[in-house]
């Protein structure tokens, strides 16, 4: 039973709602205009779960190897850091994890697309490689891409752009311009989270050599990054509404960024970075909601 608690722990099941975030989205975009497929549905909710899973495992063996996941660290205590998983246990999760994503993967553009369309089969296996290839550089191996102050890029690439516009194609096989406003939100938001949990950890980081654009760029700009984040992505979702679910029922998804307002402000107010610890939760959940309530609405009401 402490295994399966510490497998769950190294999962981080908490993370999992933000990760299918874009799924979400891509698909309310591509049922409000008519294509459903419960199936593709499914298998990309699993294929971003494993995904993240995998990123997750990989995070805690590459932190915990360089010693950056230690006392000093703000937050729950990682697998490794703790003893209560092996470096050898992790990386068979690692594998494991990693093989079951490729696995359903290929599942995936095989339903969505079928053998007839070889060519959208092989690109759409590619950016699972190279989704896969991108959970585990996070933090592994010599020149891990987070530990230079690319995490934030391949966060909006992966979680926005990839996530919505890619979920979409799936359905629809095409993507028109308006879909990026969606991408690019959902995209900033998910960035938001990943910069907050940097602003919090960033005297750990920067003592351990995790350069960070929070370490780069110093606590006070980095609070000015997040505050940009933020205001992209609700004028990216507000420009959306306006001129393609116009209606009363369209704007209501947007009262979840009520909960990123005062998330807004308490950063605004916070010099503490240990202090924003509680705010993770708070934004990684409003980010989800905003959009689960999208998915619903256009399912449902509109």
């Amino acid at each position: 039973m402490n295994k399966l608690k510490a497998w769950l722990s190294a999962a981080r099941l908490r993370t999992l709602p933000l990760s299918i975030s874009g799924i979400l989205v891509g698909t309310a975009l591509a049922n409000y205009e008519g294509y459903t497929n419960d199936l593709v549905f499914i298998l990309a909710l699993l294929t971003t779960i494993f995904f993240q899973i995998t990123s997750n495992f990989a995070n805690d063996y590459g932190d915990g190897v360089k010693g950056t996941d230690n006392d000093d660290r703000v937050g729950p205590q990682r697998a490794l850091q703790s003893g209560s998983l092996t470096r050898s246990e992790l990386l068979v999760g690692i594998f494991i994890s990693s093989s079951i994503s490729l696995v359903l993967t290929i599942f995936l553009v095989i339903m969505a697309f079928g053998m007839d369309r070889l060519p959208y089969v092989l690109v759409f296996l590619m950016l699972g490689i190279i989704s896969i290839w991108a959970a585990l550089k996070y933090t592994m191996g010599k020149s891990p891409y987070g530990y230079q102050g690319f995490g934030d890029l391949f966060v909006f690439l992966f979680f926005g752009l990839v996530a919505v516009l890619g979920s979409k194609f799936l359905y629809t096989l095409s993507i028109s311009t308006m879909d990026f406003l969606p991408a690019i939100g959902i995209g900033m938001l998910c960035v938001g989270v990943l910069n907050l949990n940097n602003l919090r950890d960033v005297l750990s980081d920067k003592k351990h050599g995790k350069n960070t654009l929070i370490v780069k760029m110093g606590f006070r700009n980095g609070k000015r990054y997040h505050y940009a984040l933020l205001g992209i992505g609700f004028l990216c979702f507000i420009v959306f509404t306006f001129l393609k679910m116009n209606t009363l029922l369209g704007w209501s998804y947007l009262v979840f960024f009520i909960p990123v307002s005062i998330h807004f402000i308490k950063v605004l107010n916070t010099d503490q970075p240990k202090s924003l610890d509680p705010e993770l939760k708070k934004l990684a959940l409003s980010t989800f909601a905003i959009a689960f309530c999208q998915y619903i609405t256009v399912n449902y009401f509109l």
